[in-house]
């Protein structure tokens, strides 16, 4: 039996090179368990669909968990909100799922354009710059901002939140009350002054006192700022160095921009930003691969494993923006099917076209062995990723 450690997950070598380290878990190992998470992870595509469609994994650890195992604080509620299944799941994603359907997101093309062309404004005479600091972040947080209606001069705070936590720093705790109580400000401003944006509708609704409470409203807005940025961040970050360190295939989509949405979408299944599935636990005793997961343990599915499964993509481990069979699952599947799946493939549409279109000499400034990459076992992505043009 293979004993997988998270040192190991977590590792530089295994962030900059997942596809070596899984490769050899899917062949010997395809189900392993994690003592320091206490999960089961699954390796294969198969496996990984399994996890994520099948009822008897849910989502809700109060449906396995002894009554003394759940605390009804502020912090324990939010996180147990982004744990549901329906129908609470499909009672509180109805309240959002209008504002990120693939028609109203490409309303948003415009504007996602601007910003992408006015980072590159600013940094253009410079000759240099940290892609993450001065495009990768800024994009999307500009955006998801904008449609809640958070105001410019806050925007900057979120990235030391979401970072402490992403990168389980000591200020992880104290990061995460600043920004459940920035929220829970943003809220009583939006009941006092309305605008036209998300918070005051889903405001409005937590009034009618129907379909919304405090708790629910506060996690809803907390989980839209963090997965509305936090990951296309990854995929911009991600997605350059594949790019940069792949130049025949930089080359070919320079020479066909009609390439893009295709690129896009291997660059999602190659670079895997969200790295494992958010937790499930076993419903009932489940035995797989002749391992026995027992009732009430957790499940986790490695997407980077599973997006480069060779039994479901052909060279699996290779880049290739010209694949044509890509079902890939960078966003999850099933019912919990990520949200903002459209925004993030059209942010990353416009954010590569225009970084190829503007800067045609784009280059690593360093050695890609030098780069740092997070600690987190959920998400995959670069600290900085410094560039010349």
């Amino acid at each position: 039996m293979t004993d997988v450690t998270m040192n190991e997950l977590l590792s530089q070598t295994t962030k900059r090179d997942p596809h070596t380290f899984f490769a050899h878990l899917r062949s010997t190992e395809p189900i392993f368990y994690v003592e320091e998470m206490h999960a089961w992870m699954v390796t294969t595509y198969e496996d990984a669909l399994f996890v994520l469609k099948d009822p008897r994994f849910t989502k809700d650890y109060r449906k396995i968990a002894q009554p003394d195992e759940t605390s009804q604080g502020m912090m324990e509620s939010m996180r147990m909100l982004l744990q549901l299944d329906p129908p609470d799941h499909t009672r509180l994603r109805s309240l959002v799922s209008k504002a990120f359907t693939p028609r109203m997101i490409e309303l948003l093309r415009p504007r996602i354009q601007e910003i992408a062309s006015e980072l590159l404004d600013a940094v253009e005479e410079r000759g240099s710059m940290d892609l993450i600091i001065d495009f990768a972040y800024p994009l999307p947080i500009t955006v998801i901002s904008e449609m809640l209606g958070i105001p410019a001069t806050d925007r900057h705070k979120f990235r030391t939140w979401t970072q402490a936590m992403i990168n389980m720093q000591e200020e992880e705790a104290t990061s995460q009350e600043a920004f459940f109580s920035y929220i829970q400000a943003l809220l009583e401003e939006k009941r006092v002054h309305p605008g036209n944006d998300l918070t005051t509708r889903l405001v409005q609704v937590e009034e009618n006192g129907e379909q919304l409470d405090e708790i629910e409203l506060v996690s809803m807005i907390f989980l839209l700022i963090v997965a509305g940025h936090e990951t296309t961040v990854n995929l911009l970050g991600n997605g350059t160095l594949a790019l940069l360190q792949h130049p025949n295939q930089l080359q070919l989509l320079r020479h066909d921009p009609t390439l893009i949405t295709a690129a896009v979408e291997e660059l999602l299944r190659y670079t895997s930003p969200v790295s494992l599935s958010d937790e499930r636990w076993a419903n009932e005793d489940i035995e797989l691969h002749g391992k026995q997961i027992r009732k009430g343990e957790m499940v986790v599915a490695a997407l980077i494993s599973a997006n480069a499964d060779p039994h479901q993509f052909s060279a699996g481990d290779t880049f290739d923006i010209t694949r044509r069979e890509n079902q890939h699952l960078a966003f999850g599947k099933g019912i919990h099917f990520c949200l903002g799946a459209p925004l993030a493939r059209l942010e990353g549409q416009i954010a590569f076209a225009t970084l190829l279109q503007r800067l045609p000499n784009l280059r690593l400034a360093g050695e890609a062995e030098q780069l740092t990459w997070t600690r987190n076992p959920m998400l995959r992505g670069l600290r900085s990723l410094p560039v010349t043009f």
